[in-house]
């Protein structure tokens, strides 16, 4: 497990970064969210040593991250660094032997990863020739040709199509599968929310939320339910502590004013007809994220 705790930093009198303090778990994706300017970036410099703390901590395991640990780290920066003159298996080959390995691994190790990234039939094509998208394919074919203990990234979702999208995410949850710890930001909240299972919310410099995303919904739960029963649900409207949000006959989401409202609804709707389902409904990722950075 990779942890920060208390990590401060500033630039003059600004302080960017402020007790952050989270931890990524091995096996595990989590989400990094936040707007621009928010700390996120510096965050992950810091993680990989490229920018020094002002205070805090980073460990490893419960140690003191190390020059050998961060070897074993993945990056991706949210800027292209990719040689555009090279082509595309040349240059993940040669940040394989970078790393340590022969070159008939090295070269096993580029490919098998370009294929499952869906860049099989663009090895042999300069840098510079493939569209954005793809660049970023083979940027993160960069950060993962080490098979990494520890993954970075940053805003490994930029500029792809949701096609591509799919392909990414399946290789970065195959890569948590396998025992890495994966921490990515991004600015995408659907995807973020499909795909991670912890989340951290940074906002001014200060992590606003931290925790499994179950856990969030279940913090931050309003009291929205959505009813489908076999009637007109019409009379919901009438109910003392309802607001009614959307209804199409026998289907309605309402707020209650508390849980004993939607209760009182419940038992309504059961003796006048049958209920299909009745169950609250979660806060989407985006309704979090508003909610704690107010």
């Amino acid at each position: 497990m990779l942890e920060l705790s208390g990590i401060t930093k500033s630039y003059g009198t600004h302080r960017v970064l402020d007790d952050v303090g989270f931890h990524v778990a091995s096996g595990r994706l989590t989400g990094f969210v936040g707007g621009n300017g928010a700390g996120k970036t510096t965050t992950m410099r810091i993680i990989l040593g490229v920018l020094a703390r002002d205070g805090g901590d980073v460990t490893l395991e419960g140690a003191p991250v190390t020059a050998a640990d961060r070897r074993r780290f993945g990056y991706m920066p949210e800027e292209r660094g990719l040689y555009p003159k090279m082509r595309v298996l040349d240059h993940i080959v040669y940040l394989a032997r970078l790393h340590g390995f022969s070159k008939p691994e090295a070269e096993q190790r580029a490919e098998s990863l370009l294929v499952e990234l869906g860049l099989g039939e663009r090895l042999q094509d300069n840098i510079e020739t493939l569209s954005l998208g793809n660049q970023q394919r083979a940027q993160i074919a960069a950060a993962l040709v080490h098979d990494p203990s520890v993954l970075i990234l940053d805003e490994p979702f930029s500029g792809l199509d949701p096609l591509a999208v799919d392909v990414v995410a399946a290789v970065l949850q195959g890569r948590a599968r396998a025992g890495a710890a994966v921490l990515f930001s991004s600015h995408q909240l659907d995807v973020v929310e499909r795909l991670c299972d912890d989340l951290v919310i940074i906002a001014g410099g200060t992590i606003r939320a931290a925790g499994s995303r179950d856990d969030l919904r279940a913090q931050h739960r309003s009291h929205r339910y959505e009813i489908v029963s076999a009637g007109d649900a019409g009379w919901i409207r009438d109910e003392p502590g309802v607001e009614v949000v959307s209804f199409d006959g026998g289907y309605a989401v309402f707020d209650a004013a508390d849980g004993e409202v939607a209760q009182r609804v419940l038992r309504r709707a059961v003796a006048a007809g049958d209920v299909t389902s009745f169950a609250p409904q979660h806060p989407s990722l985006a309704q979090i994220f508003k909610e704690v950075i107010q």
